[in-house]
């Protein structure tokens, strides 16, 4: 049965080292699942986080710590109106990039505040993970991202990760002719699964106006709402 996917919209943040001049494996692959989207009347958005000026930090804009340039606020303005959001890192050395590392840092520095029914601000959203590389490392990175997007108040779908890796050590990658990566039957089942399992729970929280707010809501928490939380020793 057909599904109706129009209205969503997905944010793809490639946080490869590479500036948008050069080619990346990693956009090759998320462009696998950008292009679902798109065949699939989703709005899709899609940047390299090099090409922004992103300080490390966790306040909302580092120019107020010292800082000349911090184009955050701009980006955090693009995650916040997107349902969905797919970060995509390289494997290095095992980890993600830093870059992905900076991306995460950043999440959490907003991560304190609330919706509309007060509840944190990533509630409502869905989140996945692309990753590419030469060696081993996929399940790796791709754990750290989704426990990470989770904790912040991300909905997590099944199977919400894919990736492409070569074989150990210097060798073709994604994009490259001799690698086979774009006929490679598991990363191709991969990357459609997560895609549209990303699509599903969007759209079941859009249809839903996001989580209910009963048991979660910081807001009613800190007016004294404790459902049916009890201890008689809490204060």
């Amino acid at each position: 049965m057909k599904v109706e996917f129009s209205g969503l919209k997905a944010l793809f943040i490639n946080c490869t080292l590479k500036k948008s001049a050069k080619d990346s494996h990693t956009e090759g692959l998320m462009e696998l699942s950008m292009d679902i989207m798109r065949k699939e009347n989703v709005f899709v958005d899609y940047l390299r986080m090099v090409d922004y000026q992103v300080p490390p930090g966790l306040v909302p804009d580092m120019t107020k710590e010292g800082y000349d340039e911090d184009d955050w606020p701009n980006l955090y303005k693009k995650i916040k109106g997107a349902d969905i959001l797919v970060i995509g890192t390289p494997i290095w050395l095992g980890e993600r990039s830093s870059i992905a590392s900076r991306l995460i840092e950043r999440l959490y520095g907003m991560s304190a505040e609330t919706n509309a029914k007060g509840q944190y601000v990533y509630y409502g959203k869905v989140g996945g993970c692309i990753i590419t590389g030469n060696e081993d490392g996929i399940k790796h990175c791709a754990m750290g991202l989704l426990y990470a997007l989770q904790h912040l108040g991300f909905s997590i779908p099944p199977q919400a990760d894919c990736g492409w890796i070569g074989e150990v050590g210097p060798g073709p990658s994604y994009l490259d002719e001799s690698s086979g990566a774009k006929n490679n039957e598991f990363t191709n089942r991969n990357t459609t699964f997560m895609t549209y399992n990303l699509m599903h729970l969007a759209k079941l929280l859009k249809n839903n106006n996001g989580l209910p707010r009963y048991g979660n809501s910081r807001d009613d928490w800190d007016d004294g709402t404790r459902w049916n939380f009890e201890n008689p020793e809490y204060r």
